[in-house]
């Protein structure tokens, strides 16, 4: 009885004050989206630039070497000068490093670019480092240099070392292929080199200049302390 008189007081306040009775729909229900709070995807603007960064400088370099070594001149003793006795073109071949370093290890040189080519689009595209524009850049004219100096010490220019070293004469050239004289006098001459020696040693100074001027960019999603 008593519960039947609790009922009809609270249906009477109910119609009294206009209100109606809560009700429940499945969207209620529904579990709300949660938003996802990982870090953005690379762009492929990135990727592009990076691919195309490293596809055209490797092949400048393998252009320029196979323009000036597919001459009969330019031999040490022949060159090429385009300012005498300064700059020129000068046909070398390199079993080192850059510039000579470590001569004779062509193909301990060649597994190293190997693992440079595995470990450059890692920290580029898996550990976001591709978000700074810089990086990308710097990065794409590495692997492109990489790629034209791995070229030659795979000896896939398909030359011999006849008119190089004649005790060799007939072997294959499993070697890098110089070509830019560079030189102040007879006694102040520096290393022969090429386009992908450049892009190296360019891209490297872009990383210097990145480390100490510019530094690291902070992703748009992350979030900073005060």
């Amino acid at each position: 009885m008593r519960l039947s008189r609790t009922a009809a007081w609270l249906v009477k306040g109910t119609l009294a004050h206009g209100d109606s009775m809560p009700t429940n729909t499945p969207a209620d229900d529904a579990p709300l989206p949660q938003q996802s709070t990982g870090p953005l995807p690379i762009s492929p603007h990135r990727v592009f630039s990076f691919l195309t960064l490293a596809v055209l400088c490797c092949a400048a370099d393998l252009a320029t070497k196979h323009w000036v070594f597919g001459r009969d001149d330019m031999f040490r003793g022949n060159e090429w000068w385009l300012w005498e006795g300064h700059i020129g073109i000068q046909k070398t071949l390199n079993e080192g490093a850059l510039f000579g370093i470590g001569q004779g290890k062509v193909w301990l040189f060649a597994i190293f670019s190997v693992a440079a080519l595995i470990a450059i689009p890692v920290w580029l595209f898996c550990f976001r480092a591709a978000e700074d524009g810089w990086l990308t850049i710097a990065l794409g004219c590495t692997t492109g240099g990489i790629l034209g100096n791995l070229y030659d010490r795979l000896g896939l220019a398909g030359i011999q070392w006849d008119r190089f070293d004649p005790n060799r004469e007939g072997q294959p050239v499993f070697a890098v292929r110089d070509w830019i004289l560079w030189q102040w006098n007879e006694q102040w001459v520096w290393p022969n080199f090429n386009i992908a020696d450049a892009l190296l040693v360019g891209s490297a100074g872009l990383l210097m200049i990145h480390s100490f001027f510019i530094g690291p960019k902070v992703p748009p999603n992350s979030s900073q302390t005060p």
